[in-house]
């Protein structure tokens, strides 16, 4: 019987042991780099002649590693692998593939300090946010680990006089697993953990920007049991071989994490019916959003200015979840500003292989230039506060961005930015802060900061976010706890680390035998 979960706590480092740790592993880590590494079909490790390299944003003269590119002909071996390997591993008992990722958690411990340099080095995640990346993974291996069991187990029904009724969640087949460059660790891990301990065979694609920590944990699970063939590791161009995999006839599903862009293209590829296709796929989808912040006049003002602060420039602003759009009360409008501008223009900018720095760079020079390209967009619809261009470096490094005095239908405030940039839009009233908020195609995060238990239950009930959070920031959904995914453009709300995620895995089969 395993113990009920718990989130895994997050590493102090202020503490030397920690500190320590995290020095040598970056070290560790850093003497890799140029290393080359290979596609994975069936077990088979298979270096090709053409490769692509994953840099440092921090300094993009640095090859954090060589990566073999696959072709289509790789895309139909690795479906034919997986294929094979499902009609074995679909039989495995729940409780053996929990089993799995419960080894993958143990190994994901022991690797932590490295898994989190591999962030510091290959997205410029900060020492706390990579850890906190890290932990996500552990807590994904643990709780779908324990809801495998669950989902595996005697379902309840109705008695029938007569007869003995079974309800059965069995796989669904090979699923293809496309996750995002900005969770390195914990997404990949959660979507392939999900495939995998549901009975499914996989095939990993990782993120261009962030193949090397999507390898590791290929390494991780493949030594904590998973079987040759029932995951296959592919890295290779989203156009080509990605499209590749989402259309091929024998792929039963798609788990996607990314742009709202490229999952519309994937929800439309995978919704056509192909020649010896028996089944209509299943695409589970979490997207891109337009994140808010409320401070309603009632509002701690001191506990909402760190709340927009950490939800628009953790890690950059390069989360679904974080906060681009602050919609502030005309009665704190001037104050809140004056005091999120004392605190962006005091943040520390640079490497984040120093401890010190919060801000670290942007991933990729396209990243860069698209955001920039936003920042010049805002000058002219907004009033510049804070930050504005470039930072100096030789990496992708942005200064943090505030615009004030945004319109609510600004392109600011309703595209996806992705990037240390925050539209501040001042607000009269409930109604025109509900209105705002809801005001755009998304609905994926949300936080209302405020007092007055009334309003507060308005909030609850009339803003249309997946994850709404009150009187804290709108990013730091944990395991379990906060079952994370949006509506409307930011997905299928499928509700990654809840009770119902494994569900989009696997079908049911009822069973009824006569008994007289």
């Amino acid at each position: 019987m395993l113990p009920e979960f718990r989130s895994s706590a997050f590493l102090d480092y202020s503490r030397s042991e920690a500190e320590t740790g995290m020095r040598g592993a970056l070290e560790q880590v850093r003497s890799k780099f140029g290393t080359t590494y290979p596609i994975v079909i069936g077990g088979k490790r298979i270096t090709t002649k053409e490769t692509f390299q994953s840099k440092n944003p921090a300094n993009p003269s640095e090859c954090v590693g060589n990566f073999s590119k696959a072709t289509i002909e790789h895309v139909h071996d690795a479906v034919a692998a997986a294929e094979k390997a499902f009609e074995s591993w679909r039989w495995i008992p729940p409780e053996e593939r929990a089993n799995v990722l419960l080894r993958a958690a143990g190994l994901l411990r022991r690797r932590r300090h490295e898994m989190n340099a591999t962030m510091v080095l290959e997205v410029g995640k900060n020492w706390n946010e990579a850890d906190g990346d890290t932990a996500e993974a552990i807590d994904f291996c643990e709780f779908y680990a324990r809801e495998m069991i669950r989902w595996g187990g005697p379902q309840p029904l109705v008695p029938n006089p007569g007869e003995h009724d079974e309800l059965a969640y069995i796989p669904l087949g090979v699923g293809v697993v496309i996750p995002p460059w900005n969770f390195p660790c914990a997404i990949p891990m959660g979507m392939t953990a999900a495939t995998v301990v549901t009975g499914n065979s996989a095939i990993l694609k990782p993120a261009s920007d962030s193949p090397l920590i999507a390898w590791k944990l290929f390494e991780i699970l493949e030594e904590a049991g998973i079987p040759a063939g029932a995951l296959n590791f592919l890295p290779g161009p989203g156009g080509s071989i990605g499209d590749a995999l989402v259309e091929h006839p024998r792929v039963r599903f798609v788990a996607f994490t990314g742009s709202k862009e490229v999952g519309i293209g994937i929800n439309e590829r995978a919704a056509h019916v192909r020649p010896g296709q028996i089944w209509l796929k299943r695409v589970i989808l979490e997207m891109g959003g337009k994140d808010f912040t409320i401070l309603h006049e009632d509002a701690d003002l001191e506990a909402g200015v760190d709340g927009v602060y950490q939800g628009a420039f953790g890690f950059q602003g390069q989360k679904c979840s974080a906060c681009s759009r602050a919609i502030i009360h005309e009665r704190h409008y001037d104050e809140f500003l004056d005091r999120l501008k004392a605190k962006v223009e005091t943040m520390a900018v640079g490497p984040p292989e120093k401890r010190e720095n919060y801000l670290g760079p942007v991933v990729s020079a396209s990243a860069e230039k698209k955001i920039l390209e936003y920042i010049e967009i805002g000058k002219s619809e907004g009033r510049l506060v804070a930050g504005g261009g470039k930072h100096s470096g030789p990496g992708y490094f942005l200064k943090p961005t505030v615009f004030a005095d945004v319109k609510p239908q600004a392109r600011i405030a309703q595209e996806e930015i992705f990037g240390p940039v925050l539209a501040v839009i001042k607000a009269r009233s409930f109604e025109e802060e509900v209105e705002i908020a809801n005001g755009t195609m998304y609905g994926l995060t949300g936080a209302y900061y405020g007092r007055d238990r009334a309003l507060l239950l308005e909030a609850k009930r009339r803003l249309h976010v997946g994850n709404l959070y009150l009187n804290r920031k709108c990013t730091g959904a944990l395991v379990g706890i906060h079952p994370f995914g949006g509506f409307n453009m930011s997905g299928t709300d499928s509700k990654a680390g809840g009770r119902d995620y494994l569900g989009l895995f696997l079908q049911a089969k009822s069973i009824a035998e006569y008994v007289g």
